[in-house]
């Protein structure tokens, strides 16, 4: 499943156009994405918490030559299934 059957699923549901389900799609993904660039959480009941991290720097080796490579720190994204979806899923 991709983004444009998410929105082809609201669209279903809800029904005016299929901009407007798209519109509605891109808002949500949108508010998740800069509320997790901010630092925040977004935590949806039943289905988990979109949050981010920070990764510390470390030494890595490349594979093909094996020198080692510096990897700076950077944060990453990170979601946590909740009980409910976990559930669902076995």
């Amino acid at each position: 499943m991709n983004k444009q059957a998410i929105a082809d699923m609201v669209h279903g549901q809800i029904g005016g156009t299929k901009a407007q389900a798209e519109r509605v799609v891109d808002g949500i993904f949108d508010t998740i994405t800069n509320t997790i660039k901010k630092g925040g959480e977004v935590s949806i009941a039943g289905f988990g918490i979109f949050s981010s991290k920070n990764r510390a720097a470390r030494m890595a080796r490349n594979p093909k030559t094996g020198a080692a490579v510096s990897v700076p720190a950077t944060r990453v994204p990170k979601f946590r299934a909740s009980k409910a979806l976990k559930d669902a899923v076995k």
